[in-house]
């Protein structure tokens, strides 16, 4: 597979079950260099999360589906290799996308869909909220106790914000397994 074969459509009721599995997968088994299994235990969203997510208007959940030609032209197989979610938020001096729910299925990781589907994401929110007299700004959390992970972002100039968030404690994202886990904001500005 090369990697311009990579392919997003927005999200639907039907894919809630694909979506689960999908990032359960990726965030809370030990497959891959980006979960989280070693710091959360437990589910990563509820479906009636992703229900929310999905019906919002302002929230832009897309997917990567498997197809059986591995492009865009074949017949989806109902798997999902990847999504990405961007949460629009407008106010009076800034605009900014929130990016979230990023996964990429353990198999296709290391050879640069991911860069494809985050730099996708930057470029439908840069584009849809891009006003003459307003920055925008692309903001994300990961998990505090992330190194590597913080090295990626930052190789694609996310850079800390200094704001820092505690884990949610209502069950709806898994356990945490440390005490000292916490949320770190990144923030990126629009280069259009």
């Amino acid at each position: 597979m090369t990697t311009n074969t990579v392919f997003l459509r927005q999200a639907k009721p039907a894919d809630i079950s694909a979506l689960k599995q999908l990032l359960d997968h990726c965030y809370r088994q030990s497959e891959g260099w980006t979960n989280e299994a070693d710091l959360v235990a437990g589910i990563r969203i509820t479906d009636s999360e992703l229900t929310r997510v999905i019906a919002d208007p302002k929230h832009y959940l897309f997917v990567y589906p498997k197809t059986d030609t591995d492009s865009r032209d074949g017949q989806e197989t109902g798997e999902l290799l990847g999504c990405i979610a961007v949460d629009m938020q407008d106010n009076a001096d800034k605009s900014c996308a929130y990016i979230g729910m990023f996964a990429v299925h353990p198999e296709r990781q290391g050879g640069g869909v991911g860069h494809q589907i985050l730099q996708a994401a930057e470029i439908f929110a840069e584009r849809h909220l891009q006003t003459q007299d307003k920055t925008v700004r692309l903001t994300m959390s990961i998990l505090s106790h992330r190194p590597e992970l913080l090295a990626y972002y930052e190789r694609r100039g996310y850079k800390l914000t200094g704001v820092t968030m505690p884990f949610p404690e209502d069950g709806n994202n898994g356990q945490p397994k440390r005490q000292d886990l916490q949320l770190l904001e990144l923030e990126k500005l629009a280069t259009s």
